[in-house]
């Protein structure tokens, strides 16, 4: 059986594979030990999230736990608008939409699909400048959707053996880059 994925780490696999093991291995340490300025301010976005104190209407689920046995995908949902139908992912400011967010709302899309509720509308808000970005839904973005299913597959393919990072930019912008033996910055 293969492992569940995190939801999170559709995004980080996207921006470098050898991420996610640095996540599991710093997994338990403070991470203002080795945060940048840019996790730690998405960490404070999702607090009301976390925290369940971004609204106290019912028909407002926020930071449920969700899974989808079809994608074998786990995590926790931002929010979800019942009466509307709509998911929205916060980031602390989208400066571009990246296929890592969209994939993140289509893991969610499909986990509360699988729990019986009804999506219409999924949203991408970007709290430091309150822009809302409306994303298709994967049955009316089949590219997007081929391109999700592949990145599943090949997260479960890949093998940190033969990996070889061929982006210095990514490496310049990783906060794993001091303890990587795969970086690009001599």
């Amino acid at each position: 059986m293969e492992e569940t994925i995190l939801i999170s780490y559709l995004n980080d696999f996207i921006f470098c594979p050898v991420s996610i093991y640095f996540h599991k291995l710093y997994g338990n340490l403070k991470k203002d030990l080795y945060q940048s300025e840019y996790q730690i301010n998405g960490t404070n976005a999702h607090k009301a999230i976390d925290n369940k104190t971004y609204s106290t209407k019912k028909n407002i689920l926020q930071g449920i736990d969700i899974y989808s046995s079809k994608y074998g995908i786990e995590g926790k949902i931002d929010i979800f608008d019942v009466n509307k139908g709509e998911i929205v992912e916060r980031k602390n400011k989208i400066t571009q939409i990246y296929e890592g967010y969209v994939f993140q709302i289509y893991a969610q899309y499909y986990g509360l699909k699988e729990m019986g509720y009804k999506i219409k509308k999924l949203s991408l808000y970007s709290m430091s400048d309150n822009k809302k970005y409306d994303i298709k839904l994967p049955e009316d973005n089949k590219e997007m959707k081929i391109k999700f299913e592949n990145l599943i597959k090949n997260i479960h393919q890949f093998s940190i053996e033969n990996f070889k990072q061929d982006n210095k930019e990514k490496c310049k912008k990783c906060i794993y880059e001091p303890a990587c033996d795969r970086s690009l910055i001599c």
